[in-house]
């Protein structure tokens, strides 16, 4: 479903989900992700998965980073067909194309944030500053911090600019402030809206916090395995208008 809004920016999609399923197999037990999940994605969108845990929020997000492959359907990234691509393609689709940010931060404990930043410009094919991406998630003063003297917001915020730092097409970002309070949550927000917002970059957000689904441009609610509802926001909220 093509957004009804800012339709002069968006153009064919850019992610094209045909009839996905995911199965996964615990011995003989046949559990399913994914039913015969379809949607696009278009450029510039804010989208928001919205779901309970266990929904399969988690599942199409990966599917989608080619972090994992579906049982059965199609993922189509521009004219790539991701679910036919080889393991070394998949990794260059990774690196080339997608950032994730993830509800734990994953950080180097053994590295100040500006390190954590740079280790992935050394990928990238024209990279951001490091100094500059913290500066887009208001974390320049901090440049020279390690995790550990770092609060969880300041270094979700660090996993952010790590993530888009490499400029990447989409940003895929599993409950990225369920781990943090409402005030630090919403710093975090800001961030990931600013990104797609400067950078033009396709962002989604997965989260089971139905508040966050405001700043969205379309909101995909997800339920046992399937989409059950799919809505365009008439206008975006902006992050501080939020709460929780």
């Amino acid at each position: 479903m093509r957004p009804e809004s800012d339709t002069e920016t968006l153009d064919a999609a850019v992610f094209h989900v045909h009839e996905v399923s995911k199965i996964y197999h615990m011995g003989e037990v046949e559990i399913p992700a994914l039913r015969s999940v379809s949607l696009d994605l278009y450029a510039k969108e804010f989208v928001v998965l919205l779901g309970a845990s266990g929904s399969g929020k988690s599942t199409l997000l990966n599917i989608l980073g080619g972090l994992d492959r579906p049982t059965s359907g199609q993922v189509f990234y521009c004219d790539h067909d991701l679910t036919s691509a080889s393991a070394a393609a998949l990794t260059q689709f990774r690196r080339e194309h997608v950032g994730f940010v993830f509800q734990f931060y994953n950080l180097i404990p053994s590295l100040t944030a500006l390190e954590n930043v740079a280790l992935v410009t050394e990928i990238a094919a024209q990279p951001l500053d490091p100094l500059e991406a913290l500066t887009r998630v208001g974390l320049a003063d901090r440049c020279d911090h390690f995790p550990s003297q770092m609060s969880g917001g300041e270094q979700q915020r660090v996993a952010i600019a790590r993530a888009i730092a490499k400029r990447p097409d989409v940003l895929l970002c599993d409950e990225p402030t369920g781990a943090l309070d409402y005030a630090t949550g919403r710093l975090v927000l800001e961030a990931l809206e600013r990104a797609n917002r400067e950078l033009g970059t396709i962002t989604v957000v997965i989260t089971h916090n139905a508040a966050i689904a405001a700043m969205a441009d379309r909101v995909i609610r997800i339920g046992s395995g399937q989409i059950i509802e799919v809505t365009a926001n008439a206008r975006r909220a902006s992050p501080g208008e939020l709460s929780w």
